[in-house]
């Protein structure tokens, strides 16, 4: 792999890992909050940052060795709404400059595992974003988020409101490898 690519997708892998921890633990805080709809959507959308995290690490099979990963995470418990806010300003950081510079590159050095892990990621931090939008709203409103079953593709990491397609839009599983938070 090329030596951009595999610094980008160390990057990713971290941030992505990060992500999947701190989304546990401001779950919990939304959980003590009172807001138990936004603390399974943390709950889910974690998954999602941990299959993210997980094929970004396979892409990288051959990159083996001691790295010092660069990643830009975000720190602090605050509110249920200011976890929200946090989530917010990631998940668009991800879909607005990491990931389409990170796709950039691995697609002008010809990195296909590399392109399909991002491709994958990006496609779902886009549903991420609208829905914690969503439940940042409810939250400031006073409310818990009205929210049904959510969905996460094993795969992919798509994700999604509602019942399983029969096939992932973004990866074309089959409808048995989406996990549910009801």
């Amino acid at each position: 792999m090329h030596a951009m690519t595999a610094a980008n997708l160390r990057s990713a892998f971290g941030g992505e890992s990060m992500a999947h921890m701190r989304y546990k633990a401001w779950g919990a805080k939304a959980a003590a909050d009172g807001f138990p709809n936004v603390a399974r959507l943390f709950t889910a959308i974690s998954y999602a940052e941990q299959v993210h995290a997980t094929n970004h690490f396979r892409a990288m099979a051959a990159e083996a060795g001691a790295h010092l990963v660069a990643a830009g995470g975000g720190f602090g418990l605050g509110t249920t709404s200011a976890n929200l806010a946090g989530a917010i300003e990631g998940e668009t950081f991800e879909v607005e400059e990491m990931y389409p510079a990170y796709l950039a590159v691995a697609r002008a050095q010809g990195e296909k595992e590399a392109i399909q892990s991002i491709h994958y990621a990006v496609s779902a931090e886009k549903f991420h974003a609208a829905l914690y939008a969503a439940a940042k709203k409810a939250v400031d409103a006073g409310r818990d988020l009205a929210l049904g079953t959510v969905q996460i593709c094993e795969v992919c990491g798509h994700t999604l409101e509602g019942e399983a397609p029969a096939k992932c839009p973004t990866c074309a599983a089959s409808k048995s490898q989406f996990k549910a938070f009801a």
